[in-house]
């Protein structure tokens, strides 16, 4: 089993000024652990594309994380930058993850559609954009749950296989 180093970055104006309480980021640490990943940063910051760009490309470049899980501005009002930042920083998009985390919400909500997440890869670490509500992020991340690891060790070079038993 290859790198499980797990960042959360949590984007909310409101919350980076200390008015608002990072409840989605904090389940997302909690059910991320409990499946093994190791939670080695979790981080506010507010909606702003610049910042969002840099804390991505440090968690990747510098701090080597293996997982990077944000949650907020993934929807469509005039603050919610979150996608677009993460395509500036991504070498290799992943829409598999984007497309089954819409597909699994629209059976909740036809606001799922709304969503403009994205998923990607930027040098050996995957980066994936969960909403911003506790709901919408733990449904989001149970959508994507089982196929994380793999995408993992084949993002880190695994050698194996991909064929399905």
């Amino acid at each position: 089993m290859f790198s499980r180093k797990t960042a959360i970055v949590t984007m909310s104006d409101l919350g980076s000024q200390g008015l608002r309480e990072d409840r989605s980021g904090q389940a997302l640490a909690q059910r991320l652990a409990a499946e093994g990943y190791q939670i080695f940063s979790s981080t506010v910051i507010p909606d702003e594309c610049h910042r969002i760009k840099e804390v991505l490309v440090e968690l990747c470049d510098i701090a080597g994380a293996a997982l990077i899980v944000t949650t907020g501005g993934t929807g469509v009002s005039p603050r919610d930058v979150t996608p677009d930042a993460t395509l500036a920083v991504i070498q290799k998009a992943v829409p598999g993850f984007a497309e089954a985390m819409r597909a699994a919400s629209m059976r909740k909500t036809p606001h799922a559609m709304l969503s403009r997440a994205v998923a990607g890869i930027r040098g050996k670490t995957l980066i994936i954009n969960l909403p911003g509500s506790p709901k919408g992020a733990m449904e989001n991340l149970e959508a994507i749950l089982a196929a994380l690891p793999h995408a993992l060790d084949k993002i880190q070079g695994d050698p194996s296989d991909c064929a399905q038993g």
